[in-house]
C-alpha cells in the first residue's frame, strides 16, 4: 500500500476511534507509521488528507459505473451513480460522522470540504451523463452538494436504507428546480445575448477612442 494510502487509511480509523477534532496529524502519522516530515511532503492539513480520501472514492466509482447504460432517464443514471458511492462510503460511515461533526465546528474546513464535494459532484454528474457546464451547471453542482449532504445527514443518523430514500426524494426535487431554472435560462437568454452584444459594442468603441488618444491632435 502506499504512504498517500496508508495516511487516508490511518486518519479513517482515528476518526472512528475518536472526535476527529481531537486528532493531531503527529497521531495520523503515527497511526500510519511515517514520519512527521513524510506526512508533510503527502499532506499540509487533515483537511487535505479527506480530500485525498474524497478522490479515491470518486475513483472508485467513476471504475464501477463506467459501463452504464445511457439510455436510462437523467435521474435513475444519477440515483444509481449516488448509490454506487454511498455503498463505496458504508465501511467508513464511523469515521465520516466523526469528520462531520468536526468539519460543522470549523467554517473554514467546512467551506473547504464542501468544494472537495463540488468537484466529486461534478464527476458524479458526468458520469451519470448529465451536463453541468454554464451558469445552470454551477446551480447543479452546488444544489447536488447540498442534496448529498442531506443524504449524508440520514446515513449517519438512519443508515444505509433510509439514506436511499432521501437519496431519491432529493434526486426528485433537484430535477424540478433545474426544470424551472433551464426554463428561466431559455425565457431570459435573448435578454442576456442581447446585453452581452450591447456590452461589446460599447467596449469596442471604448477601445476605439482610446486608441485615438494615443495619437497627437493636429492642434498639438
Amino acid at each position: 500500500m502506499s504512504a498517500r494510502n496508508r495516511v487516508i487509511d490511518a486518519a479513517l480509523r482515528l476518526a472512528a476511534r475518536r472526535d476527529f477534532g481531537d486528532v493531531s496529524l503527529t497521531d495520523i502519522a503515527h497511526e500510519a507509521d511515517i514520519s512527521l516530515a513524510e506526512m508533510r511532503d503527502l499532506f499540509p492539513s487533515k483537511g487535505a488528507i479527506i480530500g485525498g480520501f474524497n478522490r479515491k472514492i470518486d475513483r472508485e466509482v467513476l471504475e464501477a459505473v463506467s459501463e452504464q447504460d445511457s439510455h436510462d432517464p437523467a435521474r435513475d443514471r444519477l440515483y444509481e451513480v449516488l448509490r454506487k458511492r454511498l455503498e463505496a462510503l458504508e465501511p467508513y460511515r464511523d469515521s465520516l460522522s466523526s469528520i462531520a461533526r468536526w468539519a460543522a465546528r470549523d467554517p473554514l474546513t467546512g467551506t473547504a470540504l464542501n468544494r472537495e464535494t463540488v468537484n466529486s459532484m461534478r464527476f458524479m454528474l458526468e458520469a451519470a451523463d448529465i451536463d453541468c457546464d454554464g451558469p445552470v451547471g454551477s446551480l447543479k453542482l452546488q444544489g447536488l452538494a447540498l442534496a448529498w449532504g442531506r443524504v449524508l445527514d440520514a446515513w449517519f443518523q438512519d443508515g444505509f436504507s433510509f439514506a436511499l430514500e432521501t437519496l431519491d426524494r432529493e434526486i426528485a426535487r433537484g430535477e424540478r428546480y433545474v426544470e424551472h431554472v433551464e426554463d428561466f435560462a431559455r425565457i431570459t437568454r435573448p435578454f442576456t445575448d442581447m446585453a452581452n452584444r450591447l456590452f461589446e459594442i460599447g467596449g469596442f468603441r471604448r477601445s476605439r477612442h482610446a486608441a485615438d488618444d494615443d495619437y497627437p491632435h493636429p492642434s498639438a
